[in-house]
């Protein structure tokens, strides 16, 4: 090698030392557990990197392994497919047995992000087509297709219960969300709870809340599946006449079925029975007959919504359905062994990673700034290349990156996924240059010693440096 390539090789080195430097002596993350890796997708060098095998909890950036296996796994014009079936027969009008809502994972019946809000009204068109004016039995949501481990174990109890940590059920309702309405009077006295939409009249409300003179939402909810009880703790601002505070719902599939329970009586249908649900499948259960498939909205717009609003149920609910390419019920120990299997089988391997959830809401998942290259680069590569990136949000243009890099040199350049906890922020995704390159990165800093919003600062500063210094 020349001597003129050695001595600009030696500055280019200590240059990125210099730029690298922004988070390994910040007094804010130096001491923090972090990696980074910064890789052209075309060549495969290496821009930038420190401690790139250093498994780190990626918080919602485990939403992109979700969302890549999704696409992967079915492409985004899959949409997911819930049978409604009926036992015993149908006879003059009348159907002499019941009818079953079977779940499969959708997660957007009655969501108000992505779906029909009017499906429930195509229901009961669908069931006079099919001459149903009188059901003796029941309307009965069958959630069976999931395990009964509703609530996963290595989410923590500060989370569970809250609306975004809901029950994780075969059926979901309404994003699993139960809007509690308060009074709140003088500080110091405790808010009086109105009512729920929806009206769920069976929960029951162990109520902590006190009226403080904060002005925002400082109010947690706390339960767990199928259970009626839910404590509320915290404080909300004092004096006033109305204040939200969202929860999980108890029982998801039940709202569902009671709704179009109700729905059918009002539109003239006999229902006899009261709406129940059904967890575990019967060993000797009636046979059913299906009636006809209610179809989600594809995939692409599924992933689209998960990825940009970084939705923990959406992602949640996608991950359990992993679980049935080994057997049923889906579980969690078969979407993890499932997600590593699948990917190990397409040279990315997960094999030191700690895969506990499909939305990073386990503080144990641990993944490696490598890893999320490797599967990066791979999906830039993949025929569902155009629809991943389509999900992604922009920086500082859409969904939880449109503040990130807002008004600098990178403002929509980087398409990638982020991921926050305290003390947590993460960034994985792809950087486009003017001179066509691609870089595949990942920025991951955990337990760092400021605020989320700080954070953000110090990483956009170091990756506007590495854009600079190689531009």
């Amino acid at each position: 090698m020349h001597i003129s390539q050695i001595f600009r090789t030696f500055v280019a080195m200590f240059q990125l030392l210099l730029i690298l430097s922004i988070l390994t002596t910040h007094p804010d993350t130096r001491d923090a557990n972090m990696g980074v890796l910064i890789c052209d997708y075309h060549s495969g060098d290496t821009i930038d990197a420190y401690r790139p095998n250093a498994v780190i909890p990626p918080a919602s950036t485990m939403k992109l392994l979700t969302g890549a296996t999704a696409l992967e796994l079915w492409g985004g014009d899959y949409r997911i497919q819930t049978p409604i079936t009926y036992s015993g027969y149908i006879a003059d009008g009348t159907l002499y047995g019941n009818l079953y809502i079977e779940g499969r994972g959708d997660p957007t019946f009655g969501s108000r992000y992505v779906g029909k809000q009017g499906f429930l009204y195509t229901w009961v068109r669908r069931l006079r087509e099919a001459g149903i004016r009188h059901i003796t039995g029941s309307v009965i949501a069958d959630v069976s297709y999931f395990d009964g481990n509703a609530l996963n174990p290595s989410w923590i109890w500060e989370d569970a219960g809250n609306y975004y940590a809901p029950g994780i059920f075969a059926l979901s309702y309404q994003d699993n969300t139960m809007n509690i309405v308060l009074r709140s009077g003088a500080v110091g006295s405790i808010a009086e709870v109105l009512y729920t939409t929806p009206e769920i009249p069976e929960v029951q409300f162990e109520n902590h809340i006190r009226c403080t003179h904060i002005t925002y939402d400082g109010a947690f909810v706390h339960g767990v599946p199928y259970s009626n009880t839910r404590y509320l703790v915290g404080s909300v601002p004092s004096n006033q006449q109305t204040f939200g505070v969202r929860g999980d719902m108890p029982n998801p599939g039940l709202i569902l079925a009671r709704d179009l329970t109700k729905l059918l009586r009002q539109s003239g249908i006999a229902v006899d029975g009261t709406e129940s649900y059904l967890s575990e499948r019967p060993m000797r259960a009636p046979s059913r007959t299906l009636l006809f498939h209610h179809e989600s909205e594809p995939l692409s717009e599924i992933l689209r919504h998960t990825q940009q609003e970084s939705d923990n149920l959406y992602a949640e609910m996608l991950f359990r359905i992993f679980g049935s390419k080994y057997t049923l019920p889906c579980s969690i120990h078969n979407s993890t062994d499932f997600i590593r299997e699948y990917w190990r089988n397409r040279g990315v391997s997960f094999r030191t990673a700690k895969i506990l959830d499909g939305c990073g809401l386990a503080p144990q998942d641990a993944i490696s700034p490598a890893m999320f290259v490797q599967l990066l680069r791979y999906m830039y590569g993949s025929k569902n290349k155009d629809v991943f990136l389509e999900t992604l949000p922009c920086s500082g243009e859409s969904g939880t990156l449109s503040s990130f890099l807002r008004g600098t040199p990178l403002h929509g350049k980087v398409c990638a996924k982020s991921g926050t906890i305290g003390g947590t922020k993460n960034y994985a995704g792809y950087i486009f240059l003017p001179d066509g390159r691609v870089w595949v990165f990942a920025v991951m800093v955990n337990s760092a010693n400021c605020k989320s919003k700080k954070l953000q600062r110090i990483i956009e500063q170091y990756l506007l440096n590495v854009y600079q210094a190689n531009t």
